[in-house]
C-alpha cells in the first residue's frame, strides 16, 4: 500500500484513492467513490450497480439483484477506508479486519442500474476497535442498516 497521508480537509475520495486505503480490488471492491467525509466521525461510500456485476450470473440470471452481504461488505469497506484514512500515517502496515455485525435488516431490492449510498457513522473507539451503524439507500430510501465492528491491526 502506498504511503497514506490523511486528507481531512478532502470531501470527496476518488477510486484510486479508495485502492490505495484499502487492500480490495475487481470484482471484490465494493465502493466507487466516498463523500461527505467526516474524518474519525462519518463519510457516505457510493456504489455504482451494473448488470455487469460477477455476482449477478448466479444471483439471480432472470431477476439479478445485488445480494445482502454485499451490501453490508461495501459498509465495511467504507468503514475501513474512513478508518484508515483518519488515522493517516498512522495506519501503514496495518488493516481493518471486520469483527462483528448486529441488527443487519434488509429492506428492499439492489439491482442493476441503482446507485448504492452507503452512510457509514462511528459510534465508539476503544484502541484498536472502532464501531458502527450504517444505512444503505437508494434514491433516499432505506435498503439495508446494520452495526457493527471492525479492528485495525497489523497486516
Amino acid at each position: 500500500m502506498d504511503s497514506v497521508d490523511n486528507i481531512a480537509d478532502v470531501n470527496e475520495i476518488d477510486v484510486e484513492r479508495i485502492m490505495e486505503l484499502i487492500p480490495h480490488r475487481y470484482p471484490f471492491l465494493m465502493i466507487d467513490r466516498m463523500v461527505d467525509i467526516v474524518p474519525g466521525e462519518s463519510a457516505t461510500g457510493i456504489k455504482n450497480v451494473t448488470v455487469n456485476e460477477p455476482c449477478f450470473q448466479g444471483h439471480f440470471p432472470e431477476r439479478p439483484i445485488f445480494p445482502g452481504v454485499l451490501i453490508i461488505e461495501a459498509m465495511a469497506q467504507t468503514s475501513a477506508a474512513l478508518v484508515v484514512n483518519t488515522l493517516g500515517k498512522e495506519s501503514e502496515g496495518k488493516l481493518v479486519y471486520f469483527m462483528s455485525i448486529e441488527n443487519a435488516r434488509f429492506r428492499k431490492p439492489v439491482t442493476p442500474g441503482d446507485q448504492l449510498k452507503v452512510h457509514v457513522t462511528r459510534h465508539a473507539q476503544r484502541g484498536n476497535v472502532w464501531k458502527f451503524s450504517s444505512q444503505a439507500k437508494v434514491d433516499g430510501n432505506i435498503v439495508a442498516e446494520a452495526k457493527y465492528a471492525a479492528m485495525i491491526m497489523d497486516s
